[in-house]
């Protein structure tokens, strides 16, 4: 089980203190990464999802990948409940104390998922991500969708906790299925990074 310890800036959610501008020396992007998209069978079900592109290949090679399943570095167990965020609400809302994140027997796992969301953050930070390439759907890493809480499959234009907490740092966050566009991101950036004095 993965363990981190919180960066100083994160003090609580109500005490996040994210408008300040990051600053970064001239080095490689790192990117943060569902440990699910990487083969490890993590997932709520027990299963992985690997997420086959040259572009990981490349990235392992490089070294660039730092992986994390945010759920278990919580303590959540592996197979555990399917979870959704309830009442069609949204990771933001989650981390505002606005929804919660309960499971299919109607258990409340929100505190688990905020531990969740903080843990990826600081491990973002401490390794200096830039990017979070993360499993579309999960009410912790989903980014373009979850699912509405009625565990029916309808799903919602939302994110998930640990989404909405990396971007709301300043992450640039992209779900598996948005890969092209991150490795678009990427070369431009590093461009940018070059050519600049």
């Amino acid at each position: 089980m993965l363990s981190c310890t919180l960066h100083p800036f994160i003090k609580s959610y109500g005490g996040l203190e994210l408008s300040r501008p990051w600053r970064y020396a001239k080095v490689m992007n790192k990117i943060l990464v569902s440990a699910c998209l990487m083969g490890h069978a993590v997932r709520y079900d027990g299963q992985s999802k690997p997420l086959a592109h040259p572009a990981i290949a490349r990235w392992i090679e490089e070294g660039r990948l730092v992986t994390v399943c945010p759920e278990m570095s919580a303590g959540m167990p592996v197979p555990r409940p399917p979870a959704e965020i309830e009442g069609a609400a949204t990771g933001e809302d989650v981390l505002s104390g606005r929804a919660r994140v309960v499971e299919v027997s109607g258990g409340d796992v929100t505190g688990e998922f905020k531990r969740a969301a903080e843990n990826a953050l600081a491990l973002a930070i401490e390794t200096g991500c830039r990017y979070a390439l993360l499993i579309d759907g999960s009410p912790s890493c989903g980014s373009g969708f979850v699912y509405d809480g009625t565990f029916s499959g309808q799903k919602l234009a939302a994110n998930g906790v640990t989404a909405a907490l990396l971007k709301q740092a300043g992450i640039a966050v992209y779900s598996d299925r948005e890969i092209e566009e991150l490795v678009a991101g990427l070369t431009a950036d590093e461009a940018a990074t070059a050519d600049s004095p």
